[in-house]
């Protein structure tokens, strides 16, 4: 071959595979010649198919100077027309040995490849070219002998894969004279079939001692799958050989019974159990469990009252789910959107929610407390479990504990009773088909005990995340793992729950919403739902703020919505008719609107129990419905000093009672009381709403300020309520619920409220907007509520009328 003038690079090929082994004069310029599907490697024989006009104008180009090209593949083998960008840096300067045209007019291109190069620079004229930087191969150097040790380990590798087939024995003759490493590990990767990326990076890694062990690694990595699948498969090739054995001595058992004359009704169905139970991979425990009724079952006649049981027993086994999961979708900023839209407000228990998925994502095999949330009825406990499984992507099962007796509803009942079925834990996850769903046990406060046990006990072992990885159903008789189910519980209150049972809870509070939340909850949620509910979504049906506010106020009160979605669920179907019988529809709902559809209101703040008056106290309770208004009445009649406490009280709000008695007993000089009083009058103290039992020790300041304000005479404030215990010598002492009960006391109209001095760090809790809306007085003693509770003396009475106001004052 010619020299060529000045301009062009030389680089020598390899001497033992390329065929030329005189200097080759490369020049700057080549055309490209772009590979799809391969990777070109220098003294390798390649070919190539040529479809597109600029690769064959490029061929062309080739055979007509030294029938050389650069030869480099393409990053993406989708691109029909590659241009620079589209190609690597790093290829092959090879050259053309022979072209032939196909009969479906592409050409096929046979090439050599000579020397690695570089791409400088791609041009675009009638076909792509570059300018190149051949790379030359380094001076060979004697080997060392851990260089040796791996090419003797490539060949005997080779060898072995040769032997089982897995490579031609091609391979085998082509590298047997080659002593040279880097040639070696061309010649093996251009020929045995790894990614492209793979490739690529090999064509461009220049040290070939480097090339070398990539190749011994790309080799034993592919013996060692080979020889894994091949013992798979005798593996696999002898449990077929034993299957097939046992369905022959089957098909034998099958004719010996024709024979006798005996049915074999339910073999299809057998048969199919077995399949599944063999699909289903079950534990070991599990499986020796199953495949031993199912000997019995296939003994048994068809008639046999036991056949229909096992049966059953065994479609359960293979119902459940044993190893399906859904992949949880730990994305936190989708989470908390999901929460976001379906719940308004609850910022603390959402932050949990939350932190609870931080943790499953950075720890997925973390064992998590059992989430509880309390709070009275109607603020969206149950569904926030449905918006946990939303965001986790999980399967949601609820079960519902209120008035639940029986311990087999939890662990099943033995399948020697008629009828027996597992318990409803094991029920939900057959209907869930994942045996990691979101399970929440709803209303765990109502949950009962009889002589037919304590469920509470029974789910102990349930929602304990170290123990339930091994549940055995009473039905199953088989361990069940449930440390993967996220249990959530529900409660309206924690004094029911048992103390055991407490201690595996995490508990959330829930309280109940503000007016202000309840009218953005029913503005965001509640109304576009009725609307859509009722078939108004075309109707263009707005709701005004005041509208929304008289509702709220007049036509509710509770501390869910569940009554306000009622409320506005009357409105619009009221609407719906209007609009069914084709009446003029009026689609602005403000308030004379909403009076003259839900008729009078049900709640009056405004009338209901808003006079100053003697004996009369407005207390604040705090139940599982929520915070209430308890107004506290104290009446006086001549006599010989009994107590009576009528309105349905516990113990603990009777003893409130005598202690407030004795305390005004001990301090009738300093309240300014007569000093025989106890022996003089009767006292009757009255709860009303007397069919609803009360009890808390809370009521102790309000019980003594309307004692001491029956015996002085005294009015008190109108605009004050009050909640707090007292000891016997007055001092008073934190409660609970502050929030709720500052929420019933707004529903009321009442501006202040008293509370006890330890209740101050709980004031916290209280949302803003109540804050702003309520003065509250904290106090030590109950001197200081007396003080604020207790309107000055009227003035005395004239001549001859005092005996009657204190007759008056007296049956008050």
């Amino acid at each position: 071959m010619k020299k060529r003038k000045s301009g062009k690079r030389s680089s020598r090929s390899p001497e033992s595979s390329s065929g030329y082994p005189e200097p080759v004069v490369v020049p700057a310029v080549l055309p490209v010649l772009a590979a799809k599907d391969m990777v070109p490697f220098p003294g390798v024989m390649m070919s190539l198919y040529l479809s597109r006009s600029d690769s064959i104008s490029a061929m062309e180009a080739a055979m007509e100077e030294e029938r050389l090209a650069f030869v480099v593949t393409q990053k993406n083998p989708d691109v029909d027309s590659p241009k620079g960008k589209d190609l690597y840096k790093m290829g092959v300067v090879a050259h053309v040995v022979r072209t032939l045209q196909v009969p479906d007019g592409r050409y096929k291109v046979l090439l050599q490849g000579l020397v690695r190069a570089q791409a400088t620079k791609y041009e675009s004229r009638k076909f792509l070219s570059c300018r190149i930087e051949p790379i030359p191969g380094p001076a060979t150097r004697k080997l060392s002998a851990e260089n040796q040790a791996i090419m003797n380990r490539i060949r005997q590798n080779l060898q072995v894969l040769v032997e089982y087939e897995h490579l031609p024995e091609e391979m085998l003759i082509i590298t047997e004279e080659i002593q040279d490493p880097g040639t070696l590990t061309d010649v093996i990767l251009a020929h045995y079939k790894i990614e492209i990326p793979a490739a690529q990076a090999a064509l461009e890694e220049v040290d070939p001692l480097k090339r070398l062990r990539l190749t011994d690694q790309t080799i034993t990595d592919d013996l060692n799958k080979f020889l894994l699948a091949e013992k798979i498969k005798d593996k696999a090739r002898d449990e077929m050989s034993k299957g097939q054995r046992e369905y022959y001595l089957r098909e034998q058992i099958k004719q010996i019974q024709r024979e006798l004359g005996e049915t074999d009704m339910g073999s299809e169905e057998l048969s199919s159990v077995r399949e599944k139970l063999t699909a289903l991979k079950l534990p070991k425990q599990v499986h020796e469990e199953a495949f031993k009724q199912l000997k019995r079952l296939e003994r048994m006649s068809p008639e046999s009252s036991e056949f229909a049981l096992l049966r059953t027993y065994l479609e359960w086994i293979t119902d459940l789910p044993w190893h399906s999961k859904t992949i949880d979708q730990l994305d936190l900023k989708k989470a908390k959107k999901i929460l976001d839209e379906d719940h308004f407000g609850l910022d603390k228990v959402k932050d949990r929610i939350l932190e609870y998925l931080s943790v499953r994502l950075l720890n997925p095999d973390s064992k998590g407390p059992i989430l509880c949330f309390v709070g009275p009825p109607g603020v969206g406990k149950t569904s926030l479990g449905k918006s946990i499984a939303r965001a986790l992507g999980r399967t949601f099962s609820r079960m519902s504990l209120g008035g639940m007796r029986d311990e087999a509803e939890i662990r099943g009942h033995r399948r020697t009773y008629v009828g027996a079925l597992p318990g409803r834990i094991i029920q939900g996850l057959k209907q869930c088909g994942s045996r990691n769903p979101v399970f929440v046990l709803d209303e765990l406060d109502k949950i009962g005990a009889d002589f037919r046990g304590d469920p509470a006990s029974a789910l102990l072992e349930v929602l304990d995340p170290h123990q339930n990885q091994d549940f055995s159903d009473h039905y199953l008789n088989v361990p069940f793992d449930l440390s993967d189910v996220l249990f959530v519980a529900t409660a309206n209150t924690m004094d029911t729950i048992p103390e055991p049972l407490m201690d595996r809870l995490e508990i959330l509070s829930i309280p109940g919403y503000t007016s202000q939340e309840k009218h953005k909850i029913a503005t965001k949620y509640i109304i576009p739902r009725q609307i859509k509910e009722s078939g108004l979504e075309g109707e263009k049906v707005q709701f005004t703020d005041k509208a929304i506010e008289l509702v709220v106020d007049r036509y509710t009160r509770e501390a869910g919505v569940r009554a306000l979605e009622r409320e506005i669920g009357a409105l619009c179907r009221k609407l719906a008719r209007e609009v069914a019988e084709k009446k003029k529809l009026n689609r602005v709902i403000d308030e004379a609107r909403v009076s003259s559809l839900l008729g009078p209101t049900k709640y009056d703040p405004e009338v209901t129990e808003r006079s100053e008056a003697v004996g009369l106290v407005r207390g604040l309770a705090w139940t599982s419905l929520g915070g209430e208004l308890m107004p506290i009445e104290v009446s006086l009649a001549k006599g010989g000093g009994s107590l009576t406490l009528t309105g349905q009280l516990g113990s603990v709000m009777q003893e409130s009672a005598q202690a407030a008695l004795f305390y005004a007993r001990a301090n009738a000089a300093v309240l300014g009381l007569e000093q025989d009083f106890h022996s003089k009058y009767d006292i009757h103290v009255h709860v009303p709403s007397g069919a609803i039992p009360k009890d808390g020790p809370s009521a102790g300041i309000t019980i003594a300020t309307a004692l001491v304000s029956a015996l002085s005479g005294r009015k008190i404030s109108k605009d004050i309520a009050m909640t707090g215990e007292m000891t016997l010598r007055g001092n008073i002492l934190a409660v609970g619920g502050l929030r709720e009960k500052a929420l019933a006391a707004l529903q009321h109209g009442i501006t202040k409220v008293i509370i006890p001095f330890e209740n101050i760090k709980d004031l916290e809790e209280v949302p803003e907007e109540q804050r702003k809306q309520i003065q509250f007085i904290p106090v030590k003693h109950v001197s200081e509520v007396l003080a604020l509770a207790l309107l000055a003396r009227a003035k005395k009475p004239a001549k001859g009328g005092k005996a009657r106001a204190k007759r008056k004052e007296v049956q008050l």
